[in-house]
Formats: structure tokens, sequence, C-alpha cells
């Protein structure tokens, strides 16, 4: 397996037994709960209140930063047209706070991020959290619920893909174009506030 730095997974409907599996396969000891709400109605074994000691059981760690680096911002100006921005939420100093500490424990656990979409590229783990880390030069895999491991560079080339059959996104150059790329997708999954779903 490649050398990753640290990984992402969806938690969405995996089995707790499957879940831990895919965790050890890929060598993690800690997950770092980057959902804003740390709570599942639908999948309650991924609630913080159970998933710590499902983890704990299978000698891995919980670490919370929802607060940090979650997808849905409390502050009004990390909305446009009602959906939360991306890029404005990776701005704040709050935001590379969040960063530093991932980074401080990545450096002494094999850590993996975990939000609850399923799909890396319809998620903020990817969107926001791995782009930002990636720009610092960190190596993420996002586990994939066949237990394959796709290094965020191959995510990256799906979503100037997906990009390219919404848009002409040809014409600028590779960085605009991925940049457009990570725009179009976010607009298309991130949370919604209010204002937005009553339109």
């Amino acid at each position: 397996m490649t050398a990753f730095d640290l990984f992402t997974i969806g938690h969405s409907n995996i089995p707790p037994e499957r879940f831990t599996t895919l965790l050890r396969a890929a060598g993690a000891d800690t997950i770092a709960d980057v959902r804003s709400v740390p709570a599942s109605r639908f999948c309650p074994w991924f609630s913080a209140k159970n998933l710590a000691p499902l983890l704990a059981g299978a000698n891995m760690d919980y670490l919370f930063l929802g607060d940090e680096l979650g997808g849905r911002p409390r502050d009004p100006s990390l909305f446009r047209d009602g959906i939360a921005d991306y890029e404005a939420m990776a701005r704040p100093s709050s935001f590379r706070a969040g960063l530093d500490r991932l980074l401080s424990h990545a450096a002494r656990h094999r850590l993996c991020l975990m939000c609850s979409e399923r799909e890396p590229i319809d998620c903020h783990r990817c969107l926001l959290v791995a782009r930002a880390l990636a720009a610092r030069g960190v190596t993420i895999g996002h586990i994939l619920h066949d237990g394959s491991v796709e290094s965020h560079a191959a995510t990256e080339r799906r979503l100037l893909e997906l990009a390219g059959r919404d848009g002409d996104l040809f014409a600028a150059g590779q960085d605009a174009r991925l940049a457009a790329a990570y725009r179009l997708r976010a607009h298309a999954v991130a949370y919604r506030g209010a204002s937005a779903k009553r339109r």
C-alpha cells in the first residue's frame, strides 16, 4: 500500500465490525471525527457516545474535531447564497488551528478523518479538509467501502472529470481548473442553511 500520512472515511451505514476492519486494514489507530454534529439517527453506533467505546474495544482512539473542522459553520458570513462556502471556511484562524491540532495528533498516531458521507467527493472531509491538508504537503488516502484506498490525487482526477461534464473548464490552466472543480462540487453538496432550504 502507498504510504499515506493520514486517511479519511465516510461511515455511511457500514456495520460496526466492518468499520473497524476497514480501519485496521489501513493501519489506522485513531478516528478524528470532523462532523459538526457527531450523531447518527440511522446508525446509532456512529454517534459519538457509542463510537468512542466501540473504538476503544478495538484498541483505537476517538478525537472530536468537528468544532474546528466541521462542515456546518455557525458564522453566517461563511455562507454564500445560503450554502456553506468551503473556500471562506478555510480562511479563519480557528480552521488553521484545527489543522495544526490534527497534524499534531497525526505525528503520533495513524489518523483517519471521519464524516458521514460514503463518497469522498460528496463530503467536506475531502473538499475542504483534505484539500487544505494536501496544500500543506500531506499525503491522504480515502478509504472506500470496498476496502480499497484511493489517493487524494486520484480523487482530484475524478473531481476534474466530473466538473468537465458540468462545464468547459479546459480553457483554464490545471490549478484554475482544479479550483473551479472544487468550487462546483462544493456548491452541489455543501451544507445548506435555512435560507437555502426554503428556496
